[in-house]
Order: structure tokens, then sequence, then C-alpha cells
């Protein structure tokens, strides 16, 4: 297997909690694939084109992230069928804390028992960041609050023009 990592989530928005995640996950990795899921059974603020665009602009024009190393594509498979098209054994999950880890762990678990070739790797991000979430972000934009601590510039736009 090549050193290519799947990053799946729904990045409505990306925060720096993600990023810090993909950026840790650069050092250890050849590429990155950010999935960003079109799941049915959640209710999205933007829709997957929207969002797979705000990534992009925060990862490559907002930070200058390497195009090369990083792909951002849609997904609605299992994200093991998404493992098995890029030829990939490793999914990326971040933890924020320990309420997320429950979820997280069985979703490992259920991933493994899909196909046990695949292995999960947790990273953290950093420690200013691990409080974030996008629902928050979300909430404090609507309340008319401050979140240039929680993401990139032209998430913010994004966010301000969508709300």
């Amino acid at each position: 297997m090549s050193k290519i990592a799947i990053y799946p989530g729904t990045f409505d928005p990306i925060t720096f909690g993600h990023i810090d995640v993909i950026k840790k996950s650069l050092k250890l990795f050849e590429k990155i694939v950010v999935a960003v899921s079109d799941g049915e059974n959640k209710k999205y603020l933007f829709d997957v084109d929207e969002r797979i665009k705000i990534v992009q602009k925060a990862l490559f024009f907002d930070l200058k992230l390497n195009k090369k190393k990083i792909e951002v594509i849609p997904f609605t498979s299992l994200t093991t069928d998404l493992c098995k098209k890029y030829k990939s054994n490793i999914i990326l999950r971040g933890l924020r804390a320990v309420s997320d880890f429950e979820y997280e762990f069985q979703l490992a678990g259920m991933n493994r028992k899909l196909n046990n070739n695949i292995e999960t790797i947790f990273l953290m991000s950093d420690v200013e960041n691990q409080i974030i979430s996008s629902k928050f972000v979300k909430e404090i934009v609507k309340l008319g609050g401050d979140i240039k601590k929680f993401t990139t510039k032209s998430t913010i736009h994004s966010l301000k023009q969508k709300l």
C-alpha cells in the first residue's frame, strides 16, 4: 500500500482543528485525501460542492498548502470503499476531547470489521484548537461573534455570505 491516507468528514465548515489534523498527517503520509461526506443523515449548512470549495480555498489559498499532497473530493460511499478506490489502508480521524473517543472508537471498530486491512489513526489537534467544532463556529457566526481564532479568512467570508 502506498502512503495515502483518507481523512473523511463533513467539514461544514472546515476549522483550525481539522486543519491541524491535515498538517500533522502531511508529515506522516505522501498524500491526504480529504473526503467531504455528502451523507443524507445530516443537515448541512453548505452543500457538498460549497464545502469542497471552502476546504480548497482554506487549504490552498489561505494556507498555501501543497496541492500535490492533498486532494479534496466528495463521497457518499462507505469510507472503507473509498480506501479501496484510493489504494489506502489508513483512515485519519481527529480527536478533540474524551467525549469524541467513544464514537470514534466504535466507528474505527466497524471499519475494521468491514475491512480488516484498514487501520484508523487518531490525531489530536493542537490544544488551543481542541475545543473548536463546526457546530459552535456556525452558532457563533449566527450570533454575530468573532470566529477569527477558529477558521480561515476565506471560510469566515463564506460563512458570513451564507448566513
